[in-house]
């Protein structure tokens, strides 16, 4: 997701902390946002009244609520000649009505015309996660923060930002992968390979990665690869599907329909946590690290890896202090939490993600259930300066470990 292309997304942006008198409005029979002098440079006024389909969102870190409708932007003084007093229109939704004081409220103009409104509620990882991509001041603001230029992401955090993007229904740019379509259909027969072998499959494109002296780099750039390889195969494969049609005897096959729908949203889901995962096993690899991957132990939980592997685990009088349980997500959300419940003989554990700006309560939570957040090193820059002093890198997990794999003095198999 490079400048351009966000550029290319949205004309501007108009965001603020909602107050409380502005919470109230968003819930009452008014439904008007006064139009500052923020509101009147992001939509204009030199053309009149204006009717903007708009597309509603309200989320938080357990839900988003999703709505469509539309914004009419107006002078109601049009007839003075002397004055002018712009207003914004909106209905009623349940998105509006779930606004509260500190929530943050984003407006944002698309290049294809239509609005997108956003309130995020206060506290939650998606709100910083949004300001952040946007670019919108932290403190307090009585008028709205406008932006018509947006901030380039640093090198390596264009996957980061799509993540996030995806989740206002904005697809990420697929673009580099447009080259690769040829070959990936040659290699994998029209069909998608197991997640291993697309997982190699994409490292095998850079050529200029160094994962044993960089490993923090190189992690995002497999990542961003690979998601941008799937999505370019998926997009090729699900328009093939498409041409077919759903048509039975009867009919159209709504079911058939459905079932197919399903199946696209529910590969994206699991192949994004297998993509991780692997990537993370080949770091491991080439840094010559011991490791069990997906074991089983008490209560059949499965971490997603132990160190130095199982065997060690299961051997009481392996030192508890020289083990090691890593939870890879992606994307964590409240899901941090499955970790706390899997290898018992492991107090402090460490959870590996790409998740950025993750608020402060869910950190302070971490810390409290004595949970290490491992995250390559140019994502630590979405997190507040106090929250980087705890942060690890990547990096220093795996010196971590190798380190606990010298102290011990562990080989598999012997």
């Amino acid at each position: 997701m490079k400048i351009g292309y966000l550029s290319s997304c949205f004309a501007g942006i108009a965001g603020k902390q909602l107050s409380k008198v502005e919470a109230k409005l968003l819930c009452s029979n008014q439904h008007e946002f006064n139009g500052d002098r923020g509101l009147r440079t992001l939509l204009g006024t030199g053309n009149g009244r204006q009717r903007f389909q708009t597309t509603f969102l309200y989320m938080s870190d357990l839900e988003v609520i999703h709505r469509e409708g539309e914004m009419t932007w107006y002078d109601a003084r049009e007839k003075n000649l002397s004055r002018t007093e712009w207003r914004l229109y909106f209905p009623t939704t349940d998105v509006m009505l779930k606004a509260k004081e500190k929530d943050t409220l984003i407006i944002c103009r698309k290049t294809d015309g239509t609005l997108l409104v956003i309130i995020a509620q206060s506290g939650d990882t998606v709100e910083n996660q949004l300001k952040w991509l946007f670019g919108i001041r932290q403190e307090e603001q009585s008028e709205f923060d406008v932006k018509d230029t947006f901030p380039s992401c640093d090198d390596g955090l264009d996957f980061v930002a799509g993540i996030i993007l995806e989740q206002i229904g904005i697809e990420p740019d697929c673009a580099v992968g447009s080259s690769y379509l040829e070959e990936m259909i040659s290699k994998f027969g029209g069909s998608f390979p197991s997640t291993r072998e697309f997982s190699e499959y994409a490292r095998n494109t850079l050529d200029d990665v160094d994962s044993v002296s960089d490993p923090d780099d190189s992690l995002l750039r497999w990542m961003e690869r690979e998601e941008i390889l799937f999505r370019t195969l998926e997009r090729h494969m699900v328009a093939e599907r498409l041409k077919q049609g759903f048509v039975s005897e009867d009919g159209v096959d709504v079911d058939d329909f459905i079932r197919f729908s399903l199946s696209v949203q529910n590969r994206r889901k699991s192949r994004a946590g297998h993509a991780f995962e692997n990537h993370v096993e080949k770091l491991l690899i080439d840094h010559g690290i011991y490791y069990s991957r997906n074991p089983v132990v008490e209560k059949n939980k499965h971490p997603d890896f132990l160190f130095p592997d199982i065997r060690a685990y299961y051997d009481r009088s392996f030192p508890a202090s020289c083990l090691t349980m890593l939870g890879v997500k992606s994307t964590c959300k409240d899901r941090w939490r499955q970790i706390l419940s899997e290898a018992d003989r492991i107090e402090r554990k460490h959870l590996l993600t790409l998740e950025a700006a993750i608020s402060e309560n869910q950190t302070e939570e971490m810390k409290a259930g004595r949970i290490q957040l491992v995250l390559p090193e140019k994502i630590h820059a979405t997190y507040t300066k106090e929250q980087q002093k705890w942060l690890y890198s990547v990096e220093g997990f795996l010196n971590e470990v190798k380190e606990r794999q010298n102290i011990c003095g562990w080989v598999p198999g012997i």
